[in-house]
């Protein structure tokens, strides 16, 4: 491995902190990742010396700032490889990005009885935005029992009524990482766009929006050590020319009268009233440090953590993994019989170790399996083994308190 991670950990001092007077060992990386100094930093420098409204002044200080917002732009544009800076679209996290494209894409695409094609591990937000336009029926391609999607089955879903595909690179849930590659290649055979999630995947691996054929592609600053409040919509420049405006407001228009308004040109058209200018080049700032790091290093390293971690685990009696897919991201939910998940999670706690628990904003997994919640242990680059192995113990000091005859 190239990473030196207690290297790594130098640059997070939030993993100094004490939890009940024991080290935080931070296990709850796919909800949010801890920050860098460089991106905290960032922050700081950018109210103290570049704070000022973008596209809208002359003067200096909106000339600075509006070079770094557009500069951010091209950084992420770099990132993912899209073919256009202005096929980059800010918004507020994954969850705004989803919404922008069901909202707009209802407006110019959707009718009732129409279908919308998920899969059936997906977070909230990818579910709900769709179910949320009139007379939509959002349908799922089901997993296996090890949380593999079932591809196989998507062929017998599409239909004339299918008008997109919406669907998680990885799994918040099950880490399970889908094939998207190979479902977009379905769905364009059918003349079908594919908005991917990729709340989990831009931060785990290398992603190529390009060689993915991705029409739409979405991710949160927050989840890929950058702040929170920033994510990123990519869309084909086709597409985002298509759709109508999300919201109306200063910045996304032409020309306003009150017979009629015309839109301002791509991203523009899409980013209503004064954007999150700070966010966006500390988004920036969090991209560099992933870049110096190598997302390649970070995806190997975790991929090792990530089959230890489960070994170690799976030693645990009555312990049981949910998502064991051969193709997985650094995420582990477990249960162990007899325990609820909130008892596992809050004697965690106690022992500083932050995992989550509850149903993740995924219900569906969690009917799937008939179980009201799980616990899940996820990583980032900056984790040990050390860390892994005071998870184990912490489990089965639980396990021996609950389980005391």
């Amino acid at each position: 491995m190239t990473i030196d991670v207690n290297a790594i950990r130098q640059d997070f001092p939030i993993l100094q902190t004490k939890v009940y007077d024991r080290p935080l060992i931070y296990l709850d990386n796919a909800a949010t990742t801890q920050k860098p100094k460089c991106v905290v930093e960032k922050i700081a420098e950018n109210y103290y010396k570049e704070n000022a409204n973008v596209h809208r002044g002359v003067h200096f200080l909106s000339q600075v700032a509006t070079e770094a917002h557009e500069a951010a732009r091209e950084e992420v544009r770099k990132f993912i490889n899209a073919r256009h800076s202005h096929e980059i679209i800010f918004t507020r996290g994954t969850t705004e990005s989803i919404n922008l494209v069901a909202s707009s894409f209802g407006k110019l695409k959707l009718q009732p009885g129409d279908e919308v094609i998920v899969s059936q591990m997906e977070h909230h937000s990818n579910i709900v935005p769709w179910q949320l336009q009139p007379g939509v029926e959002v349908r799922p391609i089901p997993f296996a029992e090890d949380g593999t999607l079932m591809v196989e089955e998507l062929e017998k879903l599409i239909n004339e009524k299918t008008k997109i595909i919406s669907v998680a690179h990885v799994s918040n849930t099950l880490g399970s990482v889908n094939p998207i590659k190979q479902i977009i290649g379905i769905a364009h055979a059918h003349n079908i766009p594919v908005l991917v999630d990729g709340a989990q995947g831009v931060p785990h691996s290398k992603v190529d929006v390009q060689e993915l054929d991705a029409d739409f592609y979405a991710f949160s600053g927050h989840k890929i050590y950058g702040p929170t409040g920033i994510g990123v919509l990519y869309g084909k420049e086709e597409w985002l020319n298509q759709l109508p405006p999300y919201q109306g407001g200063g910045d996304m228009i032409d020309r306003v009268t009150f017979a009629k308004t015309t839109y301002a040109d791509l991203p523009f058209k899409f980013e209503a009233g004064t954007p999150d200018f700070i966010g966006s080049t500390v988004l920036a700032e969090a991209l560099r440090y992933v870049q110096q790091v190598g997302i390649e290093n970070i995806a190997a390293y975790e991929a090792e953590l990530l089959q230890y971690a489960t070994a170690q685990l799976k030693e645990i009696p009555g312990l049981r993994i949910y998502g064991e897919s051969a193709h997985k991201s650094s995420v582990i939910s477990f249960l162990v019989d007899g325990i609820h998940p909130y008892d596992m999670g809050t004697i965690l706690d106690k022992l500083g170790i932050a995992v989550r628990t509850g149903h993740h904003c995924a219900q569906p997994v969690m009917d799937a399996f008939g179980v009201e919640g799980m616990v899940r242990a996820s990583f980032a680059v900056y984790n040990t083994r050390e860390e892994v192995d005071q998870l184990v113990a912490g489990v089965k000091r639980v396990v021996k308190l609950f389980h005391r005859q």
